[in-house]
Formats: C-alpha cells, structure tokens, sequence
C-alpha cells in the first residue's frame, strides 16, 4: 500500500512514504541493520523513497557527504553515544535537508510533504532543518543527544 497525494480544502498537501519506505526505518530503528536513511520525493510516484541506507559502521562524515550539495532530501541518522554514567545510548535524528542554493520548487514540494512523512516515522527523538550544513552539524547532534 503507497501513499498518494491527499488535497483537501484548507488542508496541508504531502506525500507519505512507501511500504518498503518505511520498512527501512524500522530496519534502522529496531535492528539497527542501517546508521542512517536518506529518503527523496519521487514525484512521477508521488511517495518518498530511500535513495540511499548507510551500514552500521558508516561515520556522520559518511553520512553528511552522501547528501545532495543542491537538493534538497529527508533522513534518518541513529546517533550512538555513551552518556556520562557510562551506558550505551541511541537517538534517532530525522533531517529535512534543504540547501539555500536548491530549486525553489524542489524547497516547495520537501516542505509540504515534511509533515505528514515525518508523522510516519515512528520513534524519531529528534527533529533537525537545515539549509546549509552547519545547522546539522555532528556538535548540534552531540548537543541535542545529552
């Protein structure tokens, strides 16, 4: 089952994910078989998809380079961490990538979806826009997670 495009009056418009969409999150969320999601729209199906899955050994370097320089993309990153009473913590950041230098179309179309995709995405902590790449920085990351 795809989620289409819902347009009602005085109503957001947005795309959801794919079955095999959301899928991947789980994968990343409970087996943590991915480090981290990125997801794009595909408008000829109206639904995000996964573009590209980073395996668990993969850097938050990784991570940021695999992100588009001019487009804009939504993603998951499951950030590990020891907290100062030395246990082994996770937090999953969801990221709504979106460059100044993108179309202004594409900024459109990433904004009205964003909602209702990121509603999908059951057991995000945390909630990240960024349209340049220091706003998503790994301090913002680390500061957010403690």
């Amino acid at each position: 089952m795809s989620f289409r495009w819902i347009s009602r009056p005085n109503a957001s418009c947005g795309m959801g994910g794919a079955d095999h969409t959301k899928n991947t999150f789980l994968e990343l969320k409970r087996k943590k078989v991915h480090r981290y999601v990125i997801f794009k729209v595909d408008e000829s199906k109206r639904e995000v998809v996964v573009e590209k899955t980073g395996g668990p050994a993969e850097s938050y370097d990784d991570f940021t380079a695999a992100l588009p320089e001019n487009d804009c993309r939504y993603a998951v990153y499951d950030y590990d961490f020891v907290t100062s009473d030395n246990c082994q913590k996770s937090k999953i950041f969801f990221i709504a990538w979106s460059p100044s230098s993108s179309r202004i179309r594409a900024k459109m179309l990433y904004a009205t979806s964003r909602e209702r995709f990121r509603r999908e995405l059951d057991g995000v902590h945390y909630d990240i826009q960024a349209t340049d790449p220091t706003e998503m920085d790994l301090e913002v990351i680390k500061d957010r997670a403690h």
